[in-house]
């Protein structure tokens, strides 16, 4: 099914665009890999420190709705720099990644991550009393963004884990 995504991505159009634009805009893979990695880090600073936050770790002077209203906006708007830089590079090697089990990891950890940030903003939302419920959830969040990060990183090293057969 994948291998057929693959297939129907690598034959379209926007795969030929983007691959010529890759080729011959000088600069353009790193460029798009760093907006790729900034945004990460503007993801997971926000992140991380909400969650120690939550699970009393970290910032003892601020509230969580303060934390929250200041810094989850860097998470939501981060995302979708996330989705078209990472985008670039999947519809431009459509197979290196649909057939590759980490890539699908990933984005199993990201629905994960996602879910549990936004349930914990809704949970946490105009109260600063800290509950059972939203330090669980701010433990799956953090696990979760950390298992993306490092599944993202794992993608380029598939090979080693499942050697070509």
């Amino acid at each position: 099914m994948f291998t057929d995504l693959a297939s129907a991505i690598n034959a379209g159009p926007l795969h030929d665009f983007i691959v010529s634009l890759l080729k011959n805009v000088w600069g353009l893979p790193p460029i798009v890999q760093t907006v790729h990695i900034l945004a990460i880090a503007a993801v997971m600073a926000s992140i991380v420190m909400i969650n120690l936050k939550v699970l009393g770790l970290g910032m003892p002077n601020q509230t969580v709705s303060e934390m929250l209203r200041r810094l989850l906006p860097w998470t939501w708007w981060s995302l979708p720099v996330l989705l078209i830089s990472g985008a670039v590079f999947v519809i431009a090697r459509p197979r290196r990644y649909f057939v590759n089990p980490i890539f699908g990891l990933k984005f199993a950890f990201l629905f994960v991550a996602v879910v549990a940030t936004f349930a914990l903003h809704r949970v946490q939302s105009g109260t600063d009393a800290v509950r059972l419920p939203s330090k669980v959830l701010a433990a799956v969040s953090l696990s979760a963004w950390l298992g993306v990060v490092l599944a993202g990183r794992w993608i380029a090293y598939a090979d080693y884990i499942f050697p070509p057969e």
